[in-house]
C-alpha cells in the first residue's frame, strides 16, 4: 500500500522514529540514555553485519576489525588533536577510507573462498589486528587503552542520543534503499544460488566485494559512534566477542531484514544490562552469559528465522490463505 510516492512501511518506520527523538523528554537519567545509544550503535553495527549474512550470505567471524579500525581512528585524532567538530570529522573520514580500504583488499584476497574457509580467515584477520593494537603501544596504548575527550557539542548524553539515531535512521533508509535496488537483487541471488548467478553473467566476485565494503564502512561508522559514548579505548573492541555480539543480535532478529537487527540489538542489549544488575539477587546472575545462551536457544527453537522474518513468513501465509479464500 502506498500514500503518495512513499509506502505504508516507510511511513511506519518515520513515525517510530519520530517517537525515539521524545524519549530523552521521558528518559532523563544517564543510565537509560547511555543504554539506549548503545542500542542505536550496535544497531548499525548489526545492520553493516546483515548485509553480508543476511543478504549477500557471507559469514565472516572478523567483522569486528571494521568496528575496531573506526574506533581507534576516533580515539587516536580526538588524543592527537583538540577535541574539535573539525578533527572529528578528519577522524571519521579516516575511519571510512581506513575501513573500505581494508574491507576492499580482505575482500579481493578472501572472497574466493568457500564461506567457512572465508569465515576463519577474517577471524584470523581481527586477530591480527587484536595484535597489532596490543603491541603498538605508543599508539594504542597496549591493553591499558587511554581516554580522551570529546568535542563540547557531543559532550551530553542527549546530543549524543540524538546523534546515534540520526545516523541510525540515515543508515537504515540507506542500506534499505541499497538492498532494494537492482544491485541488490543480485545480492540476494547471490546468497540462493552462487553458481547460478555466475552462470548468468554476473561477476560474483565484483558484487561481494562492493557488499563487503559497503559493510565495512558502515560497522566502522559505528565503531566512531562507540568511541564518542565511551571516550576510552582498548583493545577489546578487537575482541571476537564483539563479533559474536552482532552475530546473534542479527540472528535473533532475523536475518536479511534489516530491522531484524535493529530489534536484536534492542533484546540483547536489554537483556545484557538487565542479567548482568541482578548479580546481587542471585550469584547465577554473576554467569549472565549461561541465561544469555539458554534465551538464544529458545528463540533459534521457537523462531527459526528470527522474531522478524517468522513474523514476516506467518502474516505471508495468513495474505496467501485470505487471497486463496477470495478466489474461491
Amino acid at each position: 500500500m502506498r500514500l503518495g510516492n512513499i509506502d505504508k512501511t516507510t511511513w511506519i518506520y518515520l513515525g517510530i522514529a519520530l517517537a525515539l527523538f521524545i524519549v530523552p523528554f521521558i528518559l532523563t537519567g544517564r543510565s537509560a540514555q547511555f543504554i539506549m545509544i548503545q542500542i542505536f550503535i550496535f544497531a548499525i553495527f548489526a545492520m553493516s553485519y546483515d548485509l553480508l549474512l543476511g543478504y549477500t550470505g557471507i559469514i565472516s567471524f572478523g567483522h569486528v576489525m571494521f568496528f575496531g579500525i573506526g574506533a581507534y581512528s576516533t580515539a587516536i585524532f580526538m588524543d592527537r588533536l583538540d577535541a574539535s567538530i573539525g578533527a572529528l570529522v578528519l577522524a571519521v573520514a579516516v575511519a571510512v577510507i581506513l575501513a573500505a580500504i581494508v574491507s576492499f583488499i580482505v575482500g579481493m584476497l578472501t572472497l574466493r573462498l568457500k564461506s567457512h574457509f572465508y569465515a576463519m580467515l577474517t577471524l584470523g584477520l581481527a586477530g591480527l589486528f587484536l595484535v597489532v593494537a596490543e603491541k603498538w603501544r605508543p599508539l594504542t596504548g597496549g591493553f591499558d587503552g587511554f581516554t580522551f575527550r570529546v568535542p563540547d557539542l557531543l559532550s551530553t548524553s542527549e546530543s549524543l542520543y540524538t546523534l546515534s539515531l540520526i545516523s541510525l535512521i540515515l543508515i537504515f533508509f540507506g542500506l534499505r534503499r541499497f538492498t532494494n535496488s537492482p544491485f541488490g537483487k543480485v545480492l540476494m541471488t547471490i546468497r540462493e544460488n552462487e553458481e547460478r548467478t555466475e552462470s548468468l553473467g554476473y561477476n560474483v566476485l565484483h558484487y561481494k566485494v562492493i557488499a563487503s565494503v559497503v559493510s565495512g564502512v558502515v560497522a566502522s561508522f559505528a565503531g566512531v559512534l562507540y568511541m564518542l559514548s565511551l571516550r576510552f579505548v582498548d583493545t577489546s573492541v578487537f575482541a571476537t566477542d564483539i563479533t559474536i555480539d552482532v552475530l546473534l543480535m542479527t540472528i535473533i532478529g532475523g536475518v536479511g531484514t534489516l530491522v531484524g537487527p535493529i530489534l536484536g540489538a534492542g533484546l540483547v542489549e536489554l537483556a545484557h544490562h538487565w542479567l548482568s544488575g541482578l548479580s546481587d539477587v542471585h550469584w547465577i546472575f554473576e554467569r549472565w552469559i549461561i541465561l544469555y545462551g539458554t534465551v538464544y536457544i529458545l528463540v533459534v527453537i521457537f523462531f527459526p528465522l528470527g522474531i522478524v522474518g517468522t513474523i514476516r513468513k506467518k502474516m505471508a501465509k495468513r495474505t496467501a490463505v485470505q487471497a486463496r479464500s477470495i478466489k474461491k
